[in-house]
Order: structure tokens, then C-alpha cells, then sequence
């Protein structure tokens, strides 16, 4: 476990203890900064695979300090790929999400630019794989809303969303973990992994929470839209259809490992296009407040919360 929070670290540490002691032997924990290239290295030694999680995600946050969203994003993952590749890891796997595809606010900017640096290390390497994960929304995640919205209605105030018809995905976290092992088992370098999630509108979610912990919807207040927010979320552009390969839950997206020299692309042709069009949250199957209910009850996060009442 590398981050530079101690405090999480310590939290963490502090939980196997208690509740998995048998286990709690096994994991090592680094304080440092994917920032720095030598702390990271410092932690590389006898490492076989890596899950690239460090971020900042917060959109509104990124729209007022880019360039930290830069730091950590951009330049910590060449960072964490450039001493992977040279201490002979033999797979990394990079989280991203779905502002990274068609960018509208910085922290999505940044993200599409970890991809190409993903992408660009995956060209010059034979011997670490490396792939990336795309997703969506994963509710009750640190800094989502559906804890928030939890806290508003037990403190007896109005709930607060930013613009009803707002459309996004939304998952689980068992959801995100399964995209990021199915990447690890089935990827080949270069390639960006999506899954099929489905969406529903910002109005829905807050009703499904309202329904589930006795909030009024009718109280319901909006704050009208934050920096950097996008309408809908997109997981898969129509440029990345072009050559992507259906896998059922997922989408594979391959990496385009020509080089430069493109005369000798158009001389021989080129392959036909994929008939697969955009992938987004504005026509991706849209969820009803039941079914949105259902699946945020399913979270053990909201079993817990509703265990207290």
C-alpha cells in the first residue's frame, strides 16, 4: 500500500488487525507520492503487479488548481510506469474514468492525458503489460453524494442536487473491483477496459436515497450545476468504436500500436469500421426509481446506514 496519507494508512492497518489478523502480516505500507519518482521506485523492489488508483477526482477541485490535478495525475503515472517498467513489474493496471473520454473540465483533461501516457509506455515496453480501466460513478465512493444526501435527511434538512436531468452511470464498488481484476486477467497492453454500466438520472438517485431513508422529495433542493460538470458522462467515444471489441459486461478498446509511418497504412487499406456507436449515459439504459432504489440498497455501505435507523 503506497500513498502519502498516513492517516488512512494507518486507519487501514489498524482495521486487518482487528478484523482479518491473519492477513494483516501480508501488507506492506509505504508512505510517498506518486509525484516523486523516488519514493515510488523505493517501493518497486520484488513488486510482480501494480493497481494505479492515485488521483484527484474531485471535478470542481481540479477546475481550481489544474495544475495539481496535472501533478498527480499526469505526471505521477509516468511516474509510477516508468519505475514499474524498470524494475521488471510484469503488469500494472491504471484506473481512469469516464471524463477522461471527450473532456470537458480539468480533472477529466488530466485523466485523458494519463491515458495517452498509458498508451505511449505501453508501445515502448515488452515486458510489463500495462492496460487501464474506464468507469463511471461508483456510489458511496469517498466524496460522492449518496453519503451526503444520507447525512442531509438524518439532520432533518433539505437534500441538494445539482441539476435534475442530469444523466450518470452509476456502479458499485464490487462492480468497479470486478472491471479492474477482469482487466488484470484478460488484457493485453494498451488496451482500455470499460464496462457496460447503467445510468440513471441525478432526480432518480436522490428520490431512490429518499425513499430508502424517509426523505422528503418534494423538499428536494436544487444548487444548479458545479464547475466543470458535464450533462451526461461518456464511457466509449465514437472514434474508440471504431475499433473496440464487445467481451458481454465489457468493452475492449485496443491500443493503435502503428508507428509514424502511415504511407504504408493507406497503401495497404485499412480494416472496416465497427458498426458500434457512442457509448454514453444519455443512451445507455436508463434506470427507474425502483430499480435505482434496488441497486443502491444492495450497497453495504446504505445496509449498514439503514441498520442504524
Amino acid at each position: 500500500m503506497f500513498s502519502r496519507d498516513e492517516k488512512k494508512q494507518d486507519d487501514m492497518r489498524h482495521e486487518f488487525q482487528a478484523k482479518m489478523p491473519e492477513l494483516a502480516e501480508k501488507i506492506s505500507f509505504y508512505i510517498g507520492d506518486v509525484r516523486d519518482l523516488t519514493s515510488v521506485k523505493n517501493a518497486m523492489h520484488g513488486v510482480d503487479y501494480i493497481f494505479h488508483a492515485a488521483a484527484l477526482k474531485q471535478v470542481p477541485s481540479c477546475e481550481f488548481f489544474p495544475i495539481e490535478a496535472v501533478k498527480t495525475n499526469v505526471l505521477g503515472t509516468e511516474n509510477v510506469l516508468t519505475a514499474a517498467i524498470e524494475a521488471g513489474v510484469k503488469n500494472v493496471v491504471c484506473l481512469s474514468t469516464d471524463k477522461a473520454a471527450y473532456p470537458v473540465n480539468a480533472m477529466g483533461t488530466s485523466k485523458a492525458m494519463m491515458e495517452k501516457v498509458i498508451l505511449a509506455k505501453a508501445r515502448t515496453t515488452n515486458t510489463t503489460k500495462i492496460c487501464c480501466t474506464r468507469y463511471g460513478n461508483v456510489m458511496c465512493s469517498r466524496g460522492s453524494v449518496i453519503p451526503l444526501w444520507i447525512d442531509q435527511i438524518r439532520n432533518g434538512i433539505s437534500i441538494t442536487l445539482t441539476e435534475p436531468i442530469m444523466i450518470c452511470f452509476i456502479m458499485s464498488l464490487d462492480e468497479a473491483v470486478d472491471l479492474v481484476l477482469f482487466a488484470f486477467e484478460h488484457c493485453e497492453s494498451g488496451d482500455i477496459l470499460v464496462q457496460k454500466a447503467p445510468a440513471c438520472t441525478i432526480q432518480t438517485q436522490a428520490e431512490a436515497v429518499c425513499e430508502l431513508f424517509g426523505g422528503k422529495k418534494e423538499s428536494i433542493k436544487v444548487i444548479c450545476i458545479r464547475h466543470g460538470e458535464k450533462m451526461f458522462e461518456t464511457l466509449l467515444t465514437n472514434e474508440e468504436c471504431a475499433h473496440a471489441i464487445d467481451m458481454g459486461n465489457f468493452y475492449r478498446v485496443l491500443c493503435d500500436k502503428r508507428g509514424l509511418n502511415y504511407d504504408k497504412y493507406f497503401n495497404k487499406g485499412d480494416t472496416k469500421r465497427n458498426t458500434l456507436s457512442e457509448f454514453n449515459s444519455n443512451n445507455s439504459k436508463l434506470l427507474t426509481v425502483e430499480e435505482t432504489k434496488a441497486k443502491i440498497a444492495s450497497l453495504t455501505y446504505i445496509q449498514e446506514r439503514l441498520a442504524e435507523m
